[in-house]
């Protein structure tokens, strides 16, 4: 069984949502410097637009960044400890989440949307990375459960 697997409860996708959305307002907040502030005026702008954007987001990515999980969350189900190994494995996790965003990007035809994420992505991963020990905490939470 894979995690995207009891995404099919919707209660549980409730809260992994929520907890993600959670996870991705405390590392926006926590970002400093003037890339930091940067990103997070774009981030604020975005929520004043469309204050559920972001969690849209997260919906409909989801089930396939799960999927771009599993092996490395298998592994670490193996060893006794996905959270640690995830943590450890965050350079590789960072690269499984941001294939899901590459593709679906890769497919837009919002040329906007492409030029922005195509000047972001290179800093992306730092960030991404820096948010793995909340996610991997986020999917044993909803492992458990």
């Amino acid at each position: 069984m894979g995690l995207s697997d009891g995404l099919d409860n919707p209660n549980k996708k409730d809260r992994v949502v929520a907890d993600c959305t959670k996870l991705l307002d405390e590392q926006v907040a926590s970002m400093g410097g003037v890339s930091g502030l940067a990103l997070k005026a774009g981030y604020a702008a975005v929520k004043g637009i469309a204050p559920t954007y972001c969690t849209t987001a997260i919906e409909r990515l989801l089930p396939q960044s799960f999927t771009a999980l599993d092996p490395i969350w298998n592994e670490g189900v193996q060893t006794g400890d996905p959270v640690a190994h995830l943590v450890q494995n965050r350079s590789r996790t960072a690269d499984a989440l941001l294939s899901v965003t590459d593709e679906r990007i890769s497919k837009s035809n919002n040329t906007t949307v492409k030029g922005v994420y195509t000047k972001l992505r290179n800093s992306a991963k730092k960030h991404v990375e820096e948010a793995v020990p909340g996610l991997a905490k986020v999917i044993d939470n909803y492992t458990k459960n």
